[in-house]
């Protein structure tokens, strides 16, 4: 692929716009200079720069320049997925100084449009952004470049320390325009920490491990929610509950106050219901009176904070271009968190649940650390067999975008609702990454999986599973893939050594009409877990009839609300299984006050 640099050449303006307050149609503020008609028309092209005033020294990074053409929120919120997204373009740069600008033209790669050419002639609203990355220098000798998570988790369009200007409103012909400087003369501000309450706290240590691996300090945090009555038992000892998932700034589905009665309602595109927050909120309070309520088990949650260089987690496995993070949890941060909160510090004790992410994560943990946990219950994984990477089996497909045939070209798809209708294409998907960072460093979904199943390449970063224009996949990559994360092929593998430790242990819950199509990969797990013997694996596959993303097992209640009851649903099921399993002499008094 093409790394498009900044252009030294100079050429005259025939437009120049700064980053000033959005502004009205055909309006120009003081200091925007009209293109001058007696000019000859040129191409369209942007000069994006920052000015000495956020950063004396130079910066790596990249450069994101938005353009839009509606109104209803900035330009840099509006890339996505669905039909709806506007448009992305971006640029690597490397040492940028101030006041110097990188150049976007109509060579440089863009989504959902690939240049600037294709742009219509029209009104849009126009942003700019510089995503910076900070130089890594690995223990395995490489220097990489990435954009490390500042406590946003991986979101580019709101990372603190980013550079952006505000939206400005123009006029632009691809053919006529010339040039429009863009100056970043804005920065994202902090984040501040999350509070501590009375049964929400929040931890961060130093990893060891993480940092040898990248040659800096690396931290992990936990997000607590304590059990009703921690305080007023000291005596009392812990079983653990890991609710895997992407990045918590805090424990966001507990409410001690009521619901807001003035919260104005909102609409939930994903699940088609107005209200969904006030519906969050009613379910967050539920969860209070619930956690404090007779009856309900006194246990620990934690959800990990474990946002890295390339995603909002790191999917809690040791990986080559990630380090070890499965390590690093199992080893340091959970024996940390249940020494400080009397935590029963047993694999008998602790138990996983999660979805999507946080489902192929909880399966994965009990997979490669049989004997850490006594069970996992995953929701809507990830792909947990790569024959069915969503619709791309690696291993016999040539291509990951377009069906294998001589004379058409099939797009695969990459999303859906619950009625099939397709909201965009494997392509579409991983050009929109492809236009937000080069190397895999998006922060998106298909580059963290990549990053994480992925051996690393000559230059530090993952090595492709497959090209990202064309879609070409690599069959030794894929090799790699299956060998060291695809699960159901490390199952049947293993069988023999991970049945008798896995035995009752393994659940896994995912609507028939996923929207990411992970119900495929459970099916082809499904088949092998129903045929072990010696031992039969003793779990739960079940199937929600048209649910979508996110199903959990729960067929009383609709997906909106069901996913909101992950700890009810799942910490009862996992404490059942903790009384008929806990080995003689076992602490099950202690907690059950």
């Amino acid at each position: 692929m093409n790394d498009h640099s900044p252009k030294r050449r100079f050429r005259p303006r025939t437009a120049l716009a700064v980053c000033l307050p959005l502004l009205t149609a055909g309006a120009f503020a003081p200091g925007i200079v009209r293109p001058d008609a007696a000019l000859a028309p040129a191409p369209l092209r942007f000069e994006v720069s920052f000015p000495a005033e956020r950063s004396a020294r130079p910066l790596d990074g990249r450069i994101l320049l938005m353009i839009s053409n509606d109104e209803a929120a900035e330009p840099r919120f509006q890339i996505g997925d669905g039909p709806t997204t506007q448009l992305l373009f971006g640029l690597d740069v490397d040492g940028l100084a101030p006041g110097r600008p990188a150049v976007i033209d109509g060579s440089v790669f863009g989504y959902p449009l690939p240049s600037l050419s294709a742009i219509p002639a029209g009104e849009y609203r126009v942003q700019a952004l510089l995503n910076r990355y900070e130089t890594f220098r690995l223990a395995s000798g490489k220097t990489v470049k990435l954009p490390m998570d500042q406590g946003e988790g991986q979101r580019w369009n709101a990372k603190p320390g980013n550079l952006i200007c505000e939206p400005v409103r123009l006029r632009l012909d691809p053919e006529r325009s010339g040039t429009v400087a863009l100056i970043l003369d804005r920065e994202i501000p902090p984040i501040p920490p999350p509070r501590d309450t009375k049964y929400i706290r929040h931890e961060r240590i130093q990893s060891r491990l993480l940092s040898d691996f990248w040659g800096r300090p690396m931290f992990l945090g936990a997000c607590l929610l304590l059990p009703a009555g921690f305080d007023e038992h000291p005596e009392a000892r812990y079983p653990l509950f890991i609710n895997h998932g992407h990045f918590p700034y805090t424990i966001g589905d507990f409410r001690e106050e009521p619901p807001d009665p003035d919260l104005a309602p909102d609409f939930s595109e994903r699940f088609r219901l107005a209200g969904y927050n006030r519906v969050q909120q009613d379910y967050a309070h539920k969860l209070y009176k619930d956690w404090t309520g007779p009856g309900f088990p006194r246990v620990i949650v934690m959800e990990i904070q474990h946002a890295n260089p390339y995603y909002d987690d790191s999917y809690a496995v040791n990986s080559a271009n990630l380090g070890p993070y499965g390590d690093a949890i199992v080893q340091e941060l959970i024996p940390y968190i249940e020494k400080k909160y009397r935590g029963l510090g047993q694999g008998w004790a602790r138990f996983l649940y999660g979805g999507s992410t946080g489902g192929w994560e909880a399966l994965a943990a009990q997979v490669f650390y049989p004997d850490a946990f006594n069970g996992c219950w995953a929701a809507c994984p990830d792909p947990i067999d790569f024959r069915a990477y969503t619709v791309v089996n690696i291993y016999e497909h040539q291509n990951a975008y377009y069906a294998d045939a001589a004379w058409k070209r099939t797009p695969r798809p990459g999303e859906r609702n619950y009625l099939g209708e397709v909201k965009t294409t494997l392509e579409q998907a991983n050009h929109r990454e492809l236009a937000i960072a080069t190397h895999g460093r998006s922060g998106e979904q298909w580059d963290i999986w990549q990053a994480v199943f992925s051996p690393a390449g000559d230059d530090g970063y993952p090595e492709p599973i497959w090209d990202k224009l064309t879609g070409t996949i690599d069959p030794e990559v894929a090799r790699y893939w299956r060998d060291h994360y695809d699960l159901g092929h490390i199952l049947r593998r293993d069988w023999p050594t991970l049945g008798p430790k896995l035995e009752g242990k393994i659940h896994i819950y995912v609507g028939d009409m996923d929207n990411f199509y992970l119900n495929n990969a459970v099916y082809l797990v499904e088949e092998f877990l129903e045929s072990t013997k010696d031992p039969h694996y003793g779990g739960e596959v079940d199937y929600g009839d048209r649910a979508e993303h996110c199903w959990n097992g729960d067929h009383s209640r609709p997906n909106a609300v069901s996913r909101l009851r992950y700890h009810q649903m799942f910490i009862p099921r996992a404490v059942e299984r903790m009384l008929r399993t806990a080995p003689d002499g076992a602490d099950l008094k202690s907690w059950r006050y």
